[in-house]
C-alpha cells in the first residue's frame, strides 16, 4: 500500500525515515532545491520516504469521488515517479534516474498509482504499463507479495485486484500456472470452525493456528468482491454469521469476512490495534478499512455504526497522520453516504485539498455553489468517470511488512 499502516506505525516509520539514506540515486534530497523539486506537487509535508505514491493515489482518488479534478502538479508528481518497467516504488527522490535498489518497485505502490490515474483519466499509457508490471510479477499462486518474488498476502493480493479492475481487466482472467488471483484468496480465509472463523490472514502460515487480521480481512473481502478503495453500499448478505465447509467461494469469502468484521466492531465500534505493545488502543486506520469493506457487503448498520465512532474520535489522528488519513476517512464517508464537509464540526475535504495544490471542481460532470465547493457539502459524492468500476483493494494504513533500504 505502500504499506498500510496504523498511526502508531506511520509515526515509527517517520522516526526511522530521518536516519534513511536517499531512496534514489541521484542529488541529496537534504539539499534544499532538490528537496524542493522532489516534493512539488506532492500532498503533505511528512517525509515521503515509505509512503510518498501511496498517499498521493489515495488523495487523488479521494479528490474525484467528490467531483474534483485534482491539479495538474499532483497528477504530474505521481506520474514522474514511475519507473521505466512500469512500476512504482514507494518514493524516488530523483525521478529522472534509474528504479534501483534504493527505490526498488513494489506492487502495493503501482496498484494504488494506477488506480488513481486511471480515475483521473488521460493517462492509459502510464496505467497500461502498469498493469503490464503487475501482471509480469504475478505468482504461481494467483496471488502477490509486497515485493516481486515475496510469497503473496492477501493484502498486496486485493489492492492488486483493483487494479486489474480500474483497468478494465478481468482479475478471473489474469492468471499464472492456470492460477488467478481468486484462486489465492481462498488459502487466506480462516474456516467457520476455527477460532477467528470468516476472517483472513495476511499471509498463510507454514504451522500453527491462523491468526485472524482486520486490515487483511476488510482487504480480501473487497478482493473477493472485485471492488477497491471506493465502494458503494452492496446488497445485504444472505447470513450474518461465518458459513460454509471447505473451500469457501468468493461470495462466501468476502460474507464471511464481513461477518468477522460486523462482530468485532459490535460492541465498541472501532477495531484495537495489534502492534505490540498497544493495550486496548483504537485502530482509527483499520476502522475506515472496515467502514468501506462493511458497506460494499451490504452490512450498513455496523458500517454505520463505525463511522459514527470515527466522527467522534478520528479528527486528532487525521491532523497528525495527513493526507492519506484524511482520504480513507473521506472514502469511509463515501461508502456509508455521509457528507465529508461535515465530519465531527471539521471539513475533511478542506482539510486534505490544503495539504498540496488545490484542486478545482470538475463543472462537467457537476454544477454546485462555490459556498459548497468550499466547504465541500453537497459534493453529491460523484464519482468520476471510469472510477465506478475501479480502485483497489487499498484499505488504506494498516500493519503491513515492508523492506527498507
Amino acid at each position: 500500500m505502500n504499506v498500510r499502516r496504523s498511526a502508531a506505525a506511520l509515526a515509527a516509520a517517520g522516526v526511522l525515515a530521518a536516519a534513511a539514506p536517499a531512496t534514489a540515486a541521484g542529488p541529496s534530497p537534504s539539499a534544499p532545491g532538490a528537496q524542493a523539486a522532489a516534493r512539488h506537487g506532492l500532498y503533505g509535508k511528512g517525509d515521503p520516504t515509505y509512503d510518498g505514491v501511496w498517499r498521493q493515489s489515495l488523495t487523488l482518488l479521494a479528490q474525484r469521488t467528490l467531483g474534483y479534478r485534482p491539479a495538474a502538479p499532483a497528477v504530474d508528481w505521481l506520474t514522474r515517479q514511475q519507473c521505466a518497467n512500469g512500476g512504482f516504488a514507494a518514493f524516488r527522490a530523483a525521478p529522472g534516474t534509474p528504479c534501483d535498489g534504493k527505490a526498488e518497485p513494489d506492487t502495493n505502490s503501482t496498484a494504488a498509482a494506477a488506480q488513481a490515474l486511471a480515475a483521473v483519466g488521460g493517462h492509459g499509457k502510464a496505467v497500461g504499463e502498469a498493469v503490464h508490471w503487475l501482471k509480469s510479477v504475478q505468482n504461481k499462486d494467483g496471488g502477490w507479495g509486497y515485493f516481486p518474488g515475496d510469497p503473496s498476502d492477501t493484502n498486496s493480493t486485493s489492492v492488486v485486484i483493483g487494479a486489474l479492475t480500474a483497468a478494465g481487466a478481468d482479475p478471473a482472467g489474469v492468471r499464472t500456472a492456470g492460477r488467478s488471483p481468486y484462486d489465492a484468496l481462498p488459502a487466506w480465509s480462516i474456516p467457520c470452525d476455527r477460532k477467528g472463523g470468516g476472517a483472513l490472514v495476511h499471509q498463510a502460515a507454514a504451522k500453527g493456528e491462523p491468526q485472524p487480521n482486520a486490515d487483511a480481512t476488510a482487504a480480501g473481502l473487497l478482493g473477493a468482491l472485485g471492488k477497491g478503495f471506493v465502494a458503494e453500499a452492496g446488497a445485504s448478505p444472505a447470513k450474518d454469521t461465518c458459513t460454509g465447509a471447505g473451500r469457501p467461494t468468493r461470495a462466501q469469502i468476502a460474507d464471511n469476512a464481513g461477518a468477522y468484521l460486523a462482530a468485532a466492531v459490535a460492541k465498541t465500534g472501532h477495531l484495537r490495534s495489534t502492534l505490540p505493545g498497544a493495550k486496548d488502543q483504537p485502530d482509527f486506520g483499520n476502522t475506515a478499512d472496515a467502514v468501506v469493506a462493511l458497506a460494499a457487503d451490504g452490512r450498513m448498520g455496523p458500517a454505520k455504526k463505525a463511522y459514527a465512532w470515527l466522527e467522534k474520535n478520528a479528527g486528532q489522528w487525521a491532523v497528525r497522520s495527513g493526507p492519506a488519513a484524511y482520504a480513507q476517512l473521506i472514502l469511509a464517508a463515501h461508502a456509508v453516504g455521509e457528507q465529508p464537509g461535515d465530519f465531527g464540526g471539521t471539513s475533511l475535504v478542506r482539510s486534505l485539498n490544503a495539504l498540496g495544490p488545490a484542486p478545482h471542481m470538475d463543472s462537467a460532470a457537476h454544477e454546485k455553489a462555490p459556498d459548497e465547493e468550499e466547504s465541500g457539502i453537497g459534493a453529491g459524492w460523484i464519482v468520476g468517470a471510469g472510477l465506478v468500476a475501479s480502485i483497489g483493494a487499498g484499505l488504506l494504513l494498516g500493519g503491513r511488512k515492508k523492506r527498507q533500504p
